[in-house]
């Protein structure tokens, strides 16, 4: 368990769809830093590693420590492939999410957090945090349970308002039932649709056996002062801190304040509006840190003098030796930033969110127009799917990455589904598991990167390029300590 007087300078970010994996969160904690698993479809990618077999028994390994055993038993017979899927033979998915899910689903979503952050917890007792999308909303009560079982630290949310979290994990902690309110497109005024989740029916006698749980501290990821301040006063409980990411950042960016304008390449344009006031934000007395553009020496100590408690460090970690990037693509990305070609864009079409998004320019990924074309458009995974309300009043799901056909036929714009790409199968692609069709079209990857690829050469100036988190870390930290105490002087590292 983490030592609560205590909080980390450098938080490792949560990054994509498995890339940031338990190997490298468990990699950071051991270095120093607090390592954090992606939550994103974390059903998926459990049920996908259990069907490649298992390598070393890990996912076996952690489900025997599950405290629902019925659900543990049944994913290793329903997913588990001895010696791994046949080549060709496509794999078999969870079932999508919907308002009223399955309680197989729930389990199986809670069990998959629960497998990810205790093998990150293995052998060290540092801090491991669990990054969720809030745009991806239908499995967050179960995944926030599973990670509350297995004794997460920490719970860090971006990419939407998650006003709801503080309240859902004092909740949980007590093994209480719990609702959310979900978006829904069209939905009339005065309207909610909630998705609940109770453990006592998912996970039934999981409450009597293991007792109270740990509640998870909860960082907010905000893009300025006022959305902090927003979460400060109209979140449902404590926001014990925020991270700051700055445009630079990989993955999905907030948009710029007030109407949307580009430059010449399509990329949006982000001014004065769009700085954050340091001060400011340390005057909310919540530690901070910050994100996009810190990234190095110089940058962890100009964040500490404007009052921040560290950095968040994305880019850098995704590319190290414990990356849950496959390693082949890991390997071209890297060679790309020491030969002069990496390239590194900011799409407003490429995310079915409708968030910008950071997509690195690479030979064989949907970053390439022939690559892209040459994918059939479907939707077979879901997980970035809005809801909609229909003129029946019934809630429906669409993909603007789906078929142009269906999405428009749910009442979606056709402008809408210009450069869109399936992010689901792309990101899974990265993490080394594509999806394989049965007429033999396999998944494209698509890789994500903050600026601070192009200043990997500095970084790997004297290294190998085959570097570790702990490289890293010791580069980043320089003579600073990693870790620093509550309670020093400056108020915004305060965590009481």
């Amino acid at each position: 368990m983490i030592d609560d007087r205590r909080l980390p300078r450098i938080i490792q970010g949560g990054m994509g769809v498995a890339i940031s994996d338990w190997r490298l969160a468990r990699a950071v904690c051991m270095a120093g830093g607090m390592g954090v698993v992606s939550g994103t479809g974390i059903a998926l990618i459990m049920t996908r590693r259990l069907q490649e077999g298992d390598p070393g028994g890990h996912v076996r390994r952690a489900l025997e420590h599950f405290p629902h055993r019925e659900t543990a038993e049944w994913m290793i017979e329903r997913f588990f492939i001895e010696g791994g899927i046949p080549p060709g033979q496509p794999y078999r998915h969870p079932s999508m999410w919907s308002i009223t899910p399955p309680p197989r689903l729930e389990a199986l979503t809670a069990a998959s957090a629960f497998v990810e952050v205790w093998l990150a917890k293995q052998g060290h007792e540092g801090a491991v945090g669990i990054n969720l999308l809030e745009k991806v909303q239908l499995p967050h009560l179960a995944t926030l349970y599973g990670a509350m079982l297995a004794g997460v630290d920490a719970v860090i949310v971006g990419a939407g308002m998650p006003l709801q979290f503080p309240a859902l994990l004092d909740a949980l902690a007590v093994h209480s039932p719990v609702d959310y309110r979900i978006d829904v497109i069209g939905a009339e005024a005065g309207e909610e649709h909630r998705i609940g989740f109770d453990p006592a029916s998912v996970l039934p006698g999981v409450a009597a056996a293991v007792g109270t749980l740990q509640r998870p501290r909860f960082f907010a990821i905000v893009a300025s002062v006022l959305l902090a301040r927003t979460m400060l006063k109209r979140a449902s409980g404590r926001t014990d801190g925020f991270v700051v990411e700055m445009p630079s950042a990989g993955g999905h960016n907030a948009p710029p304040r007030g109407r949307l304008a580009v430059d010449e390449y399509g990329e949006p344009i982000y001014g004065p509006r769009d700085e954050v006031d340091l001060a400011e934000m340390a005057a909310l007395e919540r530690p901070f840190w910050l994100a996009g553009g810190y990234g190095s020496p110089e940058g962890f100590r100009a964040a500490l003098e404007t009052g921040a408690a560290g950095i968040q460090v994305g880019t850098l970690f995704a590319l190290c030796a414990q990356s849950g990037m496959e390693a082949e693509l890991r390997e071209q990305v890297v060679d790309s930033a020491l030969d002069g070609s990496a390239a590194v864009s900011t799409s407003i079409a490429a995310s079915p969110t409708g968030f910008p998004f950071k997509v690195v320019d690479l030979e064989s990924s949907l970053s390439r127009p022939d690559v892209y074309a040459a994918r059939p458009r479907l939707c077979d995974l879901g997980y970035l799917r809005s809801a909609y309300r229909g003129q029946d009043g019934r809630i429906g799901f669409r993909c603007s990455a789906e078929p142009v056909g269906d999405f428009v036929a749910k009442g979606g714009a056709l402008d809408e589904t210009e450069g869109r790409v399936c992010l689901c199968n792309a990101l899974c692609a990265t993490a080394g598991f594509p999806t394989e069709r049965k007429d033999g079209y396999v998944e494209a990857p698509i890789v994500t990167s903050g600026d601070a690829l192009l200043a990997l050469p500095r970084f790997l100036e004297g290294r190998d390029r085959r570097y570790t988190a702990a490289d890293l870390l010791a580069w980043l930290a320089g003579d600073e300590v990693i870790r620093v105490p509550d309670g020093v002087s400056r108020a915004s590292t305060a965590c009481t």
